[in-house]
């Protein structure tokens, strides 16, 4: 990898439900619009990477989540920068995800979340949880 390429860590949360992952479409105006990807964002200088994710789907949804277990970290190189994302199974615990950033969200069976246009940083985690490689409670 480049050593002058910026690297950008976000996290992001497969929020699980009844044995269904939450699966948000990116909005208009966004980089990587139209692509799907599991809610987060930017983890800031004095945040661990759950206390990050706790605040972003705070955020973003408007519900709150238990961080779970770490389902991995995967990197890609776009055009903007190496996005370096940690996903985590989330467990929903207070209120309904609302639609602020996102322009669809969808609950889905593990199995059929390949047949949505994932943004790449995120198709490692899609793969594990698809292919039922942790305990979705």
């Amino acid at each position: 990898m480049d050593p002058e390429r910026k690297i950008i860590n976000v996290v992001g949360a497969a929020i699980v439900t009844n044995g269904t992952v939450l699966c948000a479409q990116r909005g208009p105006g966004k980089s990587l619009a139209g692509y799907w990807e599991f809610p987060g964002g930017k983890i800031e200088p004095h945040e661990t990477a759950r206390q990050a994710l706790h605040r972003e789907i705070e955020e973003e949804l408007l519900c709150e989540v238990e961080v779970a277990e770490e389902v991995c970290t995967s990197e890609y190189a776009y055009d903007f920068g190496t996005v370096r994302l940690t996903t985590f199974v989330c467990h929903l615990i207070a209120g309904t995800p609302h639609l602020t950033e996102h322009t669809d969200i969808r609950w889905l069976n593990p199995a059929d979340m390949p047949t949505l246009n994932w943004a790449p940083v995120d198709r490692e985690a899609v793969a594990i949880i698809a292919n039922k490689q942790l305990t979705l409670r």
